[in-house]
């Protein structure tokens, strides 16, 4: 099975460019594992690259992508759970020290949820994660493209609290182990504004001169 050509060729971009200069640190990954210091819960949206907006090094990130950068509460039944094994992974064996929910603008899952688009067999429900936010957002402030902002910004915020249901979560939060963030970027104009923890207000991040 061959894989499509765009991929074939940016491998081999990839094996005559970059990896090259990174040599030595792809074979210390490799004999001594991974220890990202952070968890990114991004978007699946492929405009939404936490690796590329962050521009990170291999082994610097764990990188964990869902429809919409979503985060369930802690549900412990029989279910698969992917977000939150990646989560468990993370804290438990990695023992990052940070979390970030990283959402976006024009975002395709907020949109659809927004516009009532009939889902999927999975897509419909892992969106009606959504329906408690939404529900937050009084009805004056939802003209469409600002009620879009708000939603996608929202459900951050709810996803951080939903991480705050998982038990080792809340324990190393408690321990002084553990930090929580939130970040949101636009795609637009490649502006990048992290969660004020005290205000619960968007601010932009600031160039580290400032």
């Amino acid at each position: 099975m061959s894989l499509p050509k765009r991929l074939r060729d940016g491998y081999w971009a990839f094996r005559s460019g970059r990896l090259p200069v990174e040599q030595s640190r792809y074979r210390k990954l490799a004999a001594r594992g991974q220890s990202p210091e952070t968890l990114v819960i991004g978007c699946c949206d492929s405009r939404v690259s936490p690796e590329v907006i962050f521009d990170a090094a291999p082994g610097e990130l764990f990188v964990m992508r869902n429809v919409a950068n979503l985060v369930p509460p802690h549900t412990p039944d029989p279910s698969y759970h992917g977000v939150s094994s990646a989560v468990e992974y993370a804290v438990e064996v990695l023992q990052v020290q940070n979390i970030v929910v990283l959402g976006h603008g024009r975002c395709g899952g907020i949109r659809a949820f927004a516009h009532h688009e009939p889902g999927g067999i999975y897509i419909g429900k892992w969106l009606s994660l959504l329906r408690p936010v939404a529900d937050t957002i009084p009805a004056h402030e939802r003209a469409l493209g600002s009620y879009l902002t708000r939603l996608e910004q929202a459900s951050m915020l709810a996803s951080l609290e939903n991480l705050k249901t998982f038990p080792f979560v809340r324990t190393r939060l408690e321990w002084g182990k553990l930090k929580l963030h939130g970040a949101y970027f636009d795609i637009a104009t490649g502006d990048l504004l992290a969660l004020d923890a005290e205000t619960g207000c968007f601010v932009p991040v600031t160039p580290p001169s400032e």
